[in-house]
């Protein structure tokens, strides 16, 4: 398949917890909480290169680069760090992973039935 040589934009939410579904906010305990330089060190061990770490709706709010050199936004539980969303903005020349590729594609949401009208 033909990829579009613009930027390719694409959301992946992953990894909720039952809690993330019943609420949009994390709620981890400020007691319970690990530090935002534990989080920043569990990423650069990953080859991410951290810009910002912030609290957002009581969620770590990380900005950077990923280990590939593309934009990443990603929030995290406090307390587990445990990836909550994840944005990925892949550059004009990234490698994008067929996996996430197809199921972006047409054809893969037709199987799925998603965008139909019953």
């Amino acid at each position: 398949m033909k990829k579009s040589p613009l930027s390719i934009v694409l959301v992946v939410t992953t990894l909720m917890t039952g809690t993330a579904l019943a609420d949009d906010d994390c709620n981890d305990p400020v007691a319970d909480w690990q530090s935002r330089e534990t989080l920043r060190q569990m990423l650069e061990a990953k080859g991410w290169t951290v810009n910002r770490i912030k609290v957002d709706e009581g969620c770590y709010e990380v900005k950077g680069l990923d280990q590939n050199g593309n934009k990443v936004k990603a929030e995290y539980f406090p307390a587990s760090l445990q990836l909550r969303k994840l944005e990925t903005k892949f550059g004009k020349n990234a490698l994008v992973p067929e996996q996430i590729y197809q199921r972006n594609t047409p054809q893969h949401n037709k199987q799925r039935n998603i965008g139909e009208k019953p």
